[in-house]
C-alpha cells in the first residue's frame, strides 16, 4: 500500500507518554493536568449524562453552548458572533485545525506555518494536496521574522497559520503582531488560522490578543479555541471554531464528515458551566502564572537556562550546561535513566536548528512539579 504521509510517525506526544509509563517516570511531557476538571462542572456532565441528552447532538453543536460562546467571545474580544451561523462545536482542537485547512486548501496552494509548530499542521496540509511552507520563528524571542514572511506570499499562498499563546515556545503575539500580520495580507486572497487553545494562559500581566479582536482579521480568520485546555479536561476532546459564516458554511461540510458532532452530555455540562462559573477563565491566567513560578522557581538552581514563559502551560529551557547531545537523545536519557520525561523541539521543526532546548509542561501538582523538580536540580 503506498501512503499518504510517507515520513510522517507516531507523535512525538505519544512516543513520550508511552515512554513515561514504561519507565514510571514524572510525566513533564504531555499537556495534560495530573489534577481534576473542576467539580461543578463534573456534576453537570453526571446530571446529563443520567438525564437522557445521550444521542445525536446537532452536527453544529448544543444551542445553549453556542449561545455561551458567542456571550464569551463578544465579552472578552468584543466579536458579536452569530452563535447560528459563525460558531461550530468540534472533537478537539486538532480537528477544527484539520476541518480549517481541508477547507480551505486545494492542491498546490501553499500554506505558511511558523517553526517550532504544532505537529498536526504540517499532515493536514499535505493531506490537502497542499505545500507546507515553514518559516522558522526568530531567536531568542519566539517572534515572527516579518521580512521573511513577506518574502514568501506569493500567489499560491492560500493560508497563514498562527498560534498565540504558542506551543512549544510560549511566545505570545502582540496587537501590533496582528497589525503586522493585517498589513502583510492586505491585498492577497489570503486566509489565517488561529491556533488560540492557550487564550487564557497568558501572564505578567498581559493580555490574550485574538484575532477575533482585529476588525480586519477577523473577517478572513478561523479562531480555534479549547474547552479541554481551559476546564482542565483534555480527554474530552472538545473545541469550537469560530470564523465569519461564509468560512463557516465551508468549514461545516467538511466538519459534517470528519465528526458530524461532538458528545451531547458534555456539551449541555459546559454550556451550564459557562452561564454559571465565568470566574473560572477569568482566573486561569493567575492560577497558571503561579504554576509557571512556582515551576520556575523550583529550578532556578539547575543547569538549565531559561526565561519565563510568557503564556501556555509550557517552559521551554536551554539543557547545553549539561549536555551537548541532541534532544531526542537527551530526552530519553532523561526519563530512562533519571525518571523525568519531557519534550524534545526538533520535532516540531521541518528543518530542526542545531540546539539544546526541550520543553516542560508545569500544569502539574505542586507535588509532582516538586518531585521532579528533585531530580533536574541535581543534573
Amino acid at each position: 500500500m503506498r501512503s499518504k504521509l510517507p515520513d510522517t510517525g507516531t507523535t512525538i506526544f505519544t512516543v513520550m507518554t508511552r515512554m513515561a509509563q514504561q519507565y514510571q517516570a514524572i510525566n513533564l511531557s504531555q499537556g495534560f493536568p495530573d489534577f481534576d476538571c473542576p467539580e461543578a462542572l463534573r456534576e453537570r456532565v453526571a446530571h446529563y449524562l443520567n438525564h437522557r441528552c445521550n444521542q445525536y447532538a446537532p452536527m453544529t453543536g448544543v444551542a445553549q453552548l453556542r449561545e455561551q460562546i458567542a456571550l464569551k467571545v463578544n465579552d472578552l474580544y468584543g466579536y458579536p458572533a452569530d452563535a447560528d451561523h459563525e460558531i461550530t462545536v468540534t472533537s478537539g482542537a486538532t480537528e477544527a485545525l484539520f476541518d480549517a485547512i481541508q477547507a480551505t486548501v486545494q492542491r498546490d496552494d501553499e500554506v505558511i506555518m511558523f517553526d517550532p509548530a504544532y505537529d498536526s499542521y504540517d499532515p493536514a496540509v499535505r493531506l490537502a494536496g497542499g505545500v507546507p511552507v515553514h518559516i522558522p520563528l526568530t531567536q531568542p524571542d519566539w517572534g515572527i521574522d516579518w521580512q521573511r514572511l513577506r518574502e514568501s506570499i506569493n500567489p499560491r499562498t492560500r493560508l497563514i497559520i498562527i498560534n498565540s499563546p504558542h506551543n512549544p515556545s510560549g511566545s505570545i503575539l502582540t496587537r501590533d503582531d496582528l497589525d503586522e500580520l493585517a498589513d502583510v495580507i492586505r491585498g492577497h486572497d489570503i486566509l489565517i488560522l488561529s491556533d488560540e487553545v492557550y487564550e487564557h494562559m497568558v501572564f505578567d500581566g498581559q493580555q490574550h490578543e485574538s484575532v477575533l479582536c482585529h476588525t480586519e482579521l477577523r473577517e478572513k480568520s478561523f479562531a480555534v479555541f479549547s474547552f479541554g485546555k481551559t476546564y482542565h479536561a483534555t480527554g474530552w476532546k472538545a473545541a469550537y471554531c469560530v470564523a465569519p459564516a461564509a468560512l463557516s458554511a465551508e468549514f461545516r461540510k467538511v466538519h459534517q464528515f470528519v465528526t458530524f458532532t461532538s458528545t451531547s452530555f458534555i456539551q449541555f455540562a459546559i454550556a451550564d458551566f459557562m452561564r454559571d462559573h465565568a470566574e473560572h477563565h477569568l482566573e486561569l491566567p493567575a492560577f497558571y502564572q503561579g504554576k509557571r513560578d512556582t515551576f520556575c522557581k523550583l529550578i532556578e538552581t539547575s543547569r538549565f537556562r531559561f526565561t519565563p514563559s510568557a503564556g501556555t502551560y509550557f517552559q521551554c529551557v536551554d539543557y547545553s550546561a549539561i549536555s551537548d547531545v541532541p534532544d531526542m537523545e537527551f530526552v530519553r536519557w532523561l526519563c530512562q535513566e533519571k525518571g523525568v520525561a519531557t519534550i524534545p523541539l526538533s520535532p516540531f521543526y521541518a528543518q530542526a536548528p542545531d540546539s539544546r532546548i526541550i520543553r516542560f509542561c508545569f500544569c502539574k501538582d505542586d507535588a509532582t512539579l516538586q518531585q521532579a523538580a528533585g531530580i533536574l536540580n541535581q543534573l
